[in-house]
C-alpha cells in the first residue's frame, strides 16, 4: 500500500482564486449540459485531421434509442449489478435471493427479481479501456502502450470479452467504432497511438488542473451516454491516474458553482447507473497515489455539500462498485483483474423508498449472509417525487 499524501500531492490543484475556478467549473457545466454526444462530430473530426497517425480511433457514433432497456423500468423499479467476492478477492457464484440483505435509506427493502449470472451474460460484457494520455506523464505513455499491448496478445489474442480501445488526449476522447474479441487486432490499434505531448501541462498553473478536470469528465459523460443506450453491463477501465482533484469538502450556504457541481453529480450517478457502466481504475508504477478522495465518498445530499471531489475518479469507481488497483507495475495483470468481475455477478430489482423532493439521495447498502464476503454494487442514487427519474 502507497504511503499517503495529502499536501503538496502533484493531482492537487495549485493555489488560485477561488473566482477563477467557479468561474471555469461554471462554464464547463453549461457546457456540459448543452451539448451532447452527437454534436461532438465535428470536433472529432478536427482532432483526427491534427492526429492523423491515428485513423482507426474516432468518435463512436450514438446509436438509435430503440430497444435499449434502462436501469430503471417503467414500473419504477431500480435494477443493480452485484458482484460478490471472498476473502481472496475471487467472485462467488451460486448465491440466492435470501443470500442477499437490501437497505435503502437504512429501511429494508424486498427484492422483486433476481437473476445470477455466470459464465456468457447475454449480451457479452463489454470491457472499454481508456488510455488516458491527457494526465498521465509523457515518461510512462510508453510502459502503458507495453502493458495494453501484453494484455491484448495474451492467450494468442483471444480475448475473453469484447473490448474497445479509447484514447483521451487534451484534444478529448476518441474510440474505436465498435468493440472486438481479437486482441490481436486490437494491439494494431495501439501500437499507432502516439505519445505526444499534452497542450495542459504544468507550467499553465490552476487553469491547466481545471482544464484536465473539464476534459476528462466531459469525456466520461460523453461514453456514458452513448453507452446508456446500448443494452448489457459493461466494465470501464481507466488506465491513468485520473483527472486532478480540485477541492477539499466543505458545507456552508451554496453558491452557483456548488449547486452546478450538485446537478453534475446527479447527472454523473444517474447516467453510469443507466449504463450499467462500472468504473475501474488501473495505474502503472510512478503514478502519483492519494487517499484524499476516501474524504469524499459519502453521498452528496444537497448543494450546499457538492464539491468537484465528488466526481474525482477514485470516488466513482468506489460508488459504482468497481475496484482500484496499482500503482505497480503490473498493468496487464490489473487489467486482468477487473475482468474477472464480467461473467459473475448479480442482478436484482426492488422498488425504492418514496422520494419526498427532487434530486433526493438515496444511500444504498446490500449485505450477504454469509462470512468473508465483500459485495460491490452501485453506493447509492438520486431520486425524484412519483418515481419520475426522468
Amino acid at each position: 500500500m502507497q504511503s499517503e499524501r495529502r499536501e503538496g500531492s502533484p493531482d492537487r490543484l495549485m493555489p488560485m482564486s477561488k473566482l477563477s475556478l467557479d468561474a471555469l467549473l461554471i462554464v464547463f457545466w453549461i457546457f456540459v449540459a448543452a451539448v451532447p454526444l452527437a454534436a461532438q462530430q465535428p470536433a472529432a473530426a478536427g482532432a483526427s485531421q491534427q492526429e492523423p497517425n491515428d485513423p482507426q480511433l474516432e468518435h463512436r457514433p450514438p446509436p438509435k434509442p430503440q430497444g435499449a432497456p434502462s436501469a430503471i423500468t417503467a414500473e419504477g423499479q431500480i435494477h443493480l449489478d452485484i458482484v460478490v467476492t471472498d476473502a481472496a478477492g475471487k467472485p462467488v457464484a451460486g448465491l440466492e435471493p435470501w443470500d442477499f440483505k437490501l437497505l435503502d435509506n437504512n429501511q429494508p427493502r424486498k427484492i422483486l427479481s433476481f437473476d445470477g449470472e455466470a459464465v456468457k451474460p447475454d449480451p457479452p460484457v463489454e470491457v472499454i479501456l481508456v488510455l488516458d494520455m491527457a494526465n498521465l506523464p509523457f515518461q510512462q505513455v510508453a510502459f502503458v502502450r507495453s502493458e495494453v499491448d501484453q494484455f491484448l496478445r495474451a492467450r494468442e489474442g483471444h480475448l475473453r470479452q469484447p473490448v474497445t480501445i479509447a484514447q483521451l488526449t487534451s484534444l478529448g476522447i476518441r474510440i474505436q467504432p465498435r468493440p472486438s474479441v481479437d486482441g490481436n487486432a486490437l494491439a494494431g490499434v495501439v501500437d499507432q497511438i502516439k505519445g505526444g505531448i499534452s497542450t495542459i501541462n504544468s507550467a499553465m498553473g490552476g487553469e491547466g488542473f481545471v482544464e484536465r478536470f473539464q476534459t476528462s469528465l466531459h469525456a466520461l459523460s460523453n461514453l456514458a451516454e452513448n453507452e446508456a443506450r446500448k443494452p448489457g453491463r459493461k466494465l470501464l477501465i481507466w488506465v491513468g491516474p485520473g483527472w486532478p482533484m480540485l477541492e477539499r469538502p466543505k458545507e456552508g450556504s451554496p453558491d452557483r458553482a456548488q449547486s452546478l457541481n450538485f446537478g453534475g453529480i446527479v447527472e454523473f450517478s444517474t447516467r453510469l447507473r443507466e449504463a450499467r457502466m462500472v468504473l475501474y481504475s488501473v495505474a502503472p508504477a510512478g503514478t502519483p497515489y492519494s487517499f484524499v478522495y476516501r474524504d469524499f465518498l459519502k453521498g452528496v445530499q444537497s448543494p450546499r455539500q457538492a464539491s468537484s471531489g465528488n466526481l474525482a475518479l477514485k470516488v466513482l469507481v468506489t460508488q459504482t462498485g468497481g475496484q482500484i488497483l496499482g500503482p505497480d507495475n503490473d498493468l496487464a495483470g490489473q487489467i486482468d483483474r477487473c475482468i474477472a468481475d464480467a461473467n459473475v455477478f448479480y442482478r436484482i430489482s426492488f422498488n425504492p423508498q418514496p422520494a419526498l423532493h427532487a434530486d433526493e439521495y438515496h444511500d444504498l447498502s446490500l449485505q450477504v449472509d454469509k462470512p468473508g464476503m465483500t459485495v460491490r454494487t452501485s453506493t447509492g442514487f438520486y431520486d425524484q417525487p412519483n418515481g419520475n427519474r426522468e
